[in-house]
């Protein structure tokens, strides 16, 4: 379906891209119709009353181009359509057949952005012109027919030909601005991935810990009176825990944080076994560095999820050199959990090639990450 001309038109006004298309306009556009107006000027020009009227006609035609890319230009093309025609029938009557030529420029400007019947008002500007140049014939009694072609027919192809190059340019000029938006859209939903980025990091970060702090703090209370020093010992941990948080956050807010795979399985260690939690560690070999970092958020995102809804008994955690696999007992059978943590993860792995598997069946829950071989991601 095609977009109306006027709605693409309309599209021009307002922000950076209008003000990219006026410079872009007056580059491209104002400097030409100069050129050849003064062209014509001194061509043809055979008295100061034809300079003064063809300046006159010149000088609305350029008002108009200067405007075109402005929100306002038919508050100044109309008015500039009742001066050319003014001045095209004051040079067919005082024999300047130049005169033409700011009229065939504003009325070209006038077409284009039309939303219906174009056409019409093409071939009514057209005949226009040739009315106006015909009155050289009704002042004039010699040479008719070469009169009739100089003062009609020559402006109407004129008008012609003017008005298909605008449709040509306006097609150009909509262009441009439809690559100016989309660049637009892009800048616009790149700061807003970043921002979805930063609030999954700082979920990742505090979301994590303060269910870490809650977790610690209940077992500091069962173990206040009857095991004090482990009280204390979880206590100081908290503390720690929530001073290494501070540090996190801070370098995150200044784009400094990266997580370490092998400081997040410890950490996932401790707090599963300060859970009840039984774990067991299988290495089949060292992470590659360059995928270390990911697998240890899809480590600490799993870890959360374990402790906040399961009851799990076991974890088993399986790492290979590019991926990673954490199976726990305890999930609910209720239905399919809604960790939207992972789904957010799972976006975030697959901008980077990798792939994050999850399954639940019969009380267990299965989370795994890979990345595929370094041949396999060039291909």
């Amino acid at each position: 379906m095609e977009v109306p001309m006027i709605a693409r038109r309309s599209s021009w006004t307002g922000g950076g891209v209008q003000e990219r298309l006026r410079r872009l306009n007056l580059i491209t556009t104002v400097p030409p119709l100069v050129i050849v107006g003064v062209v014509l000027l001194f061509l043809t020009a055979r008295s100061w009353w034809h300079v003064v009227i063809q300046v006159v006609g010149l000088v609305a035609a350029l008002a108009t181009a200067e405007r075109w890319t402005a929100g306002d230009y038919l508050r100044v093309a109309r008015p500039s359509l009742v001066v050319t025609a003014v001045v095209w029938l004051a040079g067919a009557l005082t024999d300047d057949t130049a005169a033409f030529f700011g009229l065939s420029v504003v009325g070209s400007y006038l077409i284009p952005p039309l939303p219906r019947h174009r056409l019409a008002a093409l071939g009514g500007l057209a005949a226009l012109i040739a009315a106006l140049g015909a009155t050289n014939a009704l002042v004039h009694d010699d040479r008719i027919g070469w009169r009739l072609f100089q003062f009609a027919a020559v402006p109407a192809f004129a008008m012609l030909f003017s008005t298909a190059f605008m449709f040509a340019s306006q097609r150009f000029f909509d262009l441009i601005a439809e690559l100016e938006q989309s660049r637009e859209r892009e800048a616009e939903l790149a700061v807003t991935r970043e921002r979805v980025r930063f609030a999954g990091d700082l979920h990742d970060i505090q979301g994590h810990t303060l269910h870490v702090v809650k977790l610690k703090v209940a077992l500091a209370e069962k173990l206040l009176d009857r095991e004090p020093d482990r009280a204390r010992e979880e206590l100081r941990e908290v503390h720690s825990l929530v001073g290494d948080t501070i540090v996190q956050t801070k370098e995150l807010a200044y784009a400094q944080r990266r997580l370490n795979l092998s400081a997040e399985l410890e950490n996932a260690k401790n707090l599963f076994e300060a859970a009840g939690i039984h774990v067991r560690v299988e290495r089949e070999s060292e992470v590659d560095d360059t995928a270390s970092e990911l697998l240890g958020q899809v480590l600490r995102e799993t870890t959360t999820n374990i402790l906040r809804h399961a009851e799990a008994r076991q974890v088993r955690i399986t790492l290979t050199r590019r991926g990673i696999a954490i199976d726990n007992d305890g999930a609910p059978d209720t239905g399919p959990l809604e960790l939207s943590g992972l789904a957010v993860l799972r976006h975030r792995l697959a901008g980077h090639g990798a792939e994050l598997e999850v399954s639940h069946s019969d009380g267990r829950f299965r989370t795994a990450a890979a990345f595929p071989a370094p041949k396999e991601a060039r291909r």
